[in-house]
């Protein structure tokens, strides 16, 4: 799905727009353009992108109104935005943004994002239930992690943390989407439980296995499984 996927470049301005198009376009990607919300969901509907680079400053819709929107047409989405406060970051996650960008960006980065959330969407449609990184393998139907092929006796809370992380490869899920998930809906503001729940799975895992040093926390959002 990689190379000649079709993505959707939303941003109203001509400059930034014909930048991430040249730089897709010399990856291998096939791109549409839109500079307004309108014309998002028009090539949303007509050209049917496997992933949408949505900016948020559009002059007809705010850009985080369109997030779920896009999302529901089975569409992976990141943002790439000049709004860089921590609470537009953890919106248009819990939207369903897949990740976030804030700009000035690296191209080089942009395209990295990019083909992490189209792997996660490759992923997530095999509903592979083993997920393996370095010598962790996590089976998230039968609930057990192994490592170098001998079982790791994780918490239940513990699992639920590292299991929702890896559904999600590479992508950042939210602290309120981890406490919800896994705590309950009661919880959500009991961040603490996460630095926990992190802490336990990296000294259980061990500091040299990849799946341990491949889990990130991104301060103020929540945290990321690196594959």
């Amino acid at each position: 799905m990689s190379q000649n996927a079709k993505l959707l470049v939303v941003d109203d301005e001509p400059a930034i727009r014909r930048l991430l198009a040249t730089s897709l376009g010399r990856a291998g990607y096939r791109v549409v353009e839109a500079g307004t919300a309108r014309e998002a969901m028009t090539a949303v509907q007509i050209d049917k992108p496997e992933l949408a680079l949505l900016d948020l400053g559009l002059p007809d819709r705010d850009g985080l109104e369109l997030v779920p929107l896009i999302r529901a047409a089975g569409i992976a989405v990141i943002v790439i935005s000049a709004r860089d406060a921590t609470d537009q970051k953890v919106t248009a996650l819990d939207l369903g943004a897949d990740d976030y960008v804030t700009k000035p960006f690296d191209t080089e980065e942009v395209l990295a994002r990019v083909r992490t959330a189209l792997r996660h969407r490759l992923s997530a449609e095999a509903e592979a239930p083993v997920v393996r990184i370095g010598d962790v393998e996590i089976d998230l139907a039968a609930r057990f992690v192994r490592k170098n092929g001998v079982e790791v006796h994780l918490t239940p809370k513990e699992f639920g943390f590292l299991s929702l992380l890896a559904k999600h490869p590479g992508r950042v899920v939210t602290h309120v989407q981890l406490l919800r998930n896994v705590w309950g809906p009661g919880h959500e503001k009991d961040v603490e439980y996460l630095r926990v729940a992190a802490r336990g799975v990296r000294k259980k895992l061990g500091d040299d296995a990849a799946g341990l040093s491949a889990i990130r926390n991104e301060p103020g959002v929540g945290y990321r499984l690196m594959p």
